[in-house]
């Protein structure tokens, strides 16, 4: 998760590392190769329980991004580089390409001509915006997520998304099968699966999903006891899901023409929208809560919550924000971050209500700059270059040296004495910029 970005081409706080060599540490899961580890086999590959450094990248890198599965790297010659899983073709690298090497870095194949700004990432879908505001996207997704008109389902290499002439896109979020572009200007542009209303309404009628419509069935079950057993249940909602309702090209979200964004953020299947006036709005699945927001109306509507956002953030089934508190003492800018939305592991980070936006009290005092969220773990990267971590320890992804779950955030102590640039979460796996 990369702070405001009105007027940014590259995260604010990597600009002034482009002189400064970086390095790109991992930690968490690494059986898809996400890692970068050698040795990291696909299938067979292993974690990393504390951040450890990821050969092969230069040593220029300045912003990182993180899918499900895969992890993107930019340079400040505005290369990307890629690794981890790539059966969709989210590594932009050639069909052909030994399935071995997924793990290695490699620089994404098609982008000779465009010097990047900034990349991301999902679960089978990369991005990346050039510094002429051009938006490039490839991988496979049946659900609309590349853009690039009606029935295109696979884009091997980068191919540049032609709808949105005259726009500069800055930033773009991509969901599991929705995606949202934000521009220079304010503007907001959403495509793919739109059921729930999690991309707002474009030129259509909103439509609930058999996902939202199960989501009695699904909370009475007692399946929560398990993060395998609730992403069963809702990848098994996905699979039945018929005459699916898709725009195939960006369009402009109706809600929220008259409003400028600051910010967006899309989990699995819900998003965040932060406009420039502080108003959050949500939209999409609220089966964990992770709207934030009492209205149960579909499309984007406010969130409750009563402090200033700043930055947010969207894992699989919760919802961060960093927020400003202007009752503050002496200055009245110190920062909190909120958390709402799913806590099966203590991804919230407190106690209370999990489906109302609270308060995370363990870092009330270390004044957060962004916030970042995976499958059930959050991070966090404060004023003073510091990662905390708190959720689902499986597999070392709070980079703490154990697979322990963590219900308050902790430092990752691994980290200390040195400066991060940035720290973004995966589904499983998570990664750190390190100024050297």
């Amino acid at each position: 998760m990369l702070r405001l970005l009105h007027r940014v081409k590259i995260p604010a706080g990597c600009r002034r590392c482009m002189s400064t060599k970086t390095t790109v540490m991992g930690f968490g899961d690494g059986s898809h190769g996400a890692l970068g580890l050698p040795g990291s086999i696909i299938g067979m590959g292993s974690d990393a329980y504390e951040p450890t450094p990821i050969p092969g990248l230069p040593p220029d890198v300045v912003s990182i991004a993180a899918g499900h599965f895969h992890s993107l790297a930019v340079t400040s010659e505005g290369d990307v580089w890629s690794w981890g899983r790539n059966k969709e073709g989210q590594l932009g690298r050639h069909p052909l390409s030994l399935r071995e090497a997924w793990n290695e870095p490699k620089r994404v194949e098609g982008l000779n001509k465009v010097r990047v700004q900034a990349a991301f990432a999902s679960g089978v879908i990369s991005a990346a915006v050039g510094d002429d505001g051009s938006l490039w996207v490839w991988g496979s997704s049946k659900r609309g997520q590349l853009g690039l008109g009606k029935g295109i389902t696979h884009a091997a290499l980068p191919s540049k998304i032609e709808t949105l002439p005259g726009e500069e896109i800055v930033k773009v979020s991509l969901g599991w099968g929705h995606a949202l572009a934000l521009g220079k200007n304010g503007s907001l542009f959403g495509w793919g699966y739109y059921a729930d209303g999690r991309i707002g309404k474009i030129g259509r009628e909103l439509e609930i999903s058999p996902l939202e419509s199960n989501s009695t069935k699904l909370r009475s079950r007692e399946e929560f006891s398990a993060i395998e057993a609730a992403e069963k249940s809702v990848m098994e909602a996905i699979e039945k899901e018929k005459d699916m309702p898709i725009i195939w090209e960006p369009g402009s979200i109706e809600e929220l023409d008259e409003l400028k964004v600051a910010d967006v953020a899309c989990g699995l299947d819900h998003s965040l929208v932060l406009c420039r006036d502080g108003t959050l709005f949500s939209g999409g699945s609220n089966v964990y809560g992770q709207l934030g927001r009492a209205n149960k109306d579909l499309g984007m509507q406010p969130v409750d919550i009563e402090l200033h956002p700043l930055s947010i953030a969207s894992g699989l089934g919760h919802s961060l924000a960093v927020c400003n508190d202007p009752s503050s003492e002496p200055t009245g800018d110190a920062t909190s971050v909120v958390s709402w939305g799913w806590n099966q592991s203590s991804q919230l980070g407190r106690e209370g209500p999990a489906n109302i936006p609270n308060v995370v009290e363990g870092l009330a005092d270390k004044t957060p700059v962004s916030v970042s969220a995976g499958r059930a773990h959050s991070l966090a990267l404060t004023a003073k270059k510091e990662v905390w971590s708190w959720g689902s320890g499986r597999n070392g992804r709070l980079g703490l040296g154990s697979s322990a779950d963590e219900a308050e955030p902790m430092l990752v102590e691994y980290l200390e004495g040195t400066e991060v640039i940035q720290a973004v979460a995966g589904l499983d796996h998570s990664l750190v910029l390190v100024a050297e």
